[in-house]
């Protein structure tokens, strides 16, 4: 339930995400570091009748005061930024002891990379990814809407960075795909693929196999960190 929530969200690209959290009953402040998104929010946001708050700022200095948020949002941000623990510490800062994080992080070890669509690229030195890259004629420089960033001037992480790196600020990190699991609620289309799930699961083994993939082939995180506190 957003209804009363405060709401900040980081990277908040064209708004719609902004948006629709706001027509659910949050009380919403968009960011992003690009002005032509900030205007295209809040454009956005006029459209539908809404004044939503835009602000133009980088993630690792928020100009906004401590404790203000119950809730941070940053879908495909950390990755961008130049100093992605001091985003963390940002975020820590301004949210609300009890407050919750709604994040993505990339997998360092992706075994597809979610930005190149590339196999296996993540495993190869940095220098040698970006000849691979630029052979393939894949690089994004030379695109009409393009990444400006290279492969080599992004941040990725493994689960093990991201929650260390969470800890030292004071928040824990759950991984929702992990909970879907604990949950058995993965539930692929193929009956056989089914039916292996389920022996895999009485066997005791799918969380194992699960961290396994999370490791070595899985792209995109999906997190929420939790600051310690009365919950919002």
């Amino acid at each position: 339930d957003l209804n009363g929530r405060t709401m900040l969200d980081i990277g908040c690209g064209m708004g719609g995400f902004a948006v629709a959290a706001e027509l659910a009953g949050a009380d919403v402040t968009a960011l992003d570091y690009n002005p032509a998104y900030c205007l295209i929010t809040t454009v956005r946001g006029a459209q539908h009748g809404i004044d939503l708050p835009v602000m133009r700022a980088a993630g690792e200095a928020l100009p906004l005061p401590d404790a203000s948020y119950d809730l941070v949002t940053a879908w495909d941000v950390l990755e961008h930024v130049q100093q992605p623990e001091r985003m963390l510490a940002e975020i820590a800062r301004v949210l609300r002891p009890g407050g919750y994080v709604l994040m993505t992080a990339i997998n360092r070890f992706a075994f597809r990379d979610p930005h190149y669509h590339l196999p296996l690229i993540n495993y190869l030195p940095r220098t040698i990814a970006e000849l691979v890259i630029a052979g393939l004629g894949r690089s994004k420089r030379r695109a009409a809407f393009r990444d400006r960033q290279r492969l080599s001037e992004m941040h990725y992480v493994t689960y093990g960075q991201i929650k260390r790196q969470a800890a030292r600020h004071g928040l824990v990190t759950l991984d929702l795909d992990e909970e879907r699991v604990r949950r058995g609620e993965l539930a692929p289309r193929r009956a056989r693929r089914r039916a292996l799930l389920r022996g895999l699961d009485r066997l005791g083994v799918t969380l194992p196999l699960y961290r396994m993939y999370r490791a070595l082939y899985q792209g995109t995180y999906r997190l929420v960190l939790h600051k310690a506190g009365r919950n919002v």
